[in-house]
């Protein structure tokens, strides 16, 4: 700890993530844009900021889960979260910029970025990976998130204290059999999160760091371990803390690091 009482240290994160304890008011008075709200654990991260007090854009492409989302949020006595409906697959710099330009008339402000949202289709050998099927996974998770990041950019940078979390995976940074273009995406965030954090640290306010939230009982999880039993795995709400602590003052300092929400476990 901090004499501020600010856990800033690489290593306390690491050892704390799911243990962190968020004050109920961590992020009152910031915008927190998280991506693949509809579902998992993008919707279990949009609950939790807005919980603590942040008023939450709420991405994904599914905009009837998005209007429950935001109906569950609003009876919660939340404040009044923003619905964007947008299919990543078919982001472009036309769309990303619309994006920004909706934020900055709305709100005036981004003060933190999560991107959740993945196109997984299941495991399959390199070599039976057609063009097509590269190209969605590729664009998916890694093309949009940089696209939408490179949009934002100036919000966050207009901010006081701005947080940047990529959502990755074990596969990323240590590639597997089977994983494909997903492991292959997931490992250019990485980088991606890694060069930004670089290049944003002297001369901005923005942090940037990459989540390995770890096995969790999502959907995609199932398509990737059908035989698995997902009750012993943790739920997506289960590891909010780690994004919570990212994404608020208790992480300052922490910049450029590739974190793991569930220490020495692999996806």
């Amino acid at each position: 700890m901090t004499e501020t009482g600010h856990r800033d240290t690489h290593s306390e994160a690491q050892r704390s993530l799911l243990d962190y304890r968020a004050r109920k008011d961590l992020l009152s008075g910031r915008t927190v844009l998280v991506t693949g709200a509809a579902d998992g654990i993008g919707r279990a991260v949009a609950l939790g900021v807005a919980g603590h007090g942040a008023t939450v854009l709420i991405l994904d492409r599914k905009q009837r889960k998005l209007e429950t989302l935001y109906d569950e949020m609003t009876s919660s006595g939340y404040t009044e979260p923003a619905i964007v409906v947008q299919d990543l697959l078919e982001l472009d710099e036309a769309g990303a910029r619309n994006i920004h330009l909706g934020i900055e008339h709305d709100f005036g402000r981004l003060d933190g970025l999560v991107h959740t949202a993945i196109e997984f289709a299941g495991l399959r050998a390199l070599h039976n990976i057609n063009a097509q099927q590269w190209s969605r996974s590729i664009h998916g998770n890694l093309t949009a998130p940089f696209l939408l990041t490179r949009a934002v950019l100036p919000l966050l940078k207009s901010a006081n204290d701005a947080s940047v979390v990529f959502s990755s995976a074990a596969v990323g940074r240590h590639g597997k059999a089977f994983w494909g273009a997903y492991g292959v995406a997931c490992a250019g965030i990485e980088s991606l999160a890694k060069i930004w954090s670089e290049e944003l640290d002297a001369h901005t306010p923005v942090r940037v760091n990459s989540l390995d939230p770890g096995p969790v009982r999502t959907r995609e999880r199932a398509l990737a371990y059908p035989g698995e039993d997902a009750n012993r795995l943790p739920t997506p709400a289960e590891v909010v803390p780690a994004y919570l602590y990212l994404m608020g003052s208790d992480s300052r300092g922490v910049n450029g690091k590739a974190l793991s929400a569930q220490v020495n476990s692999s996806r």
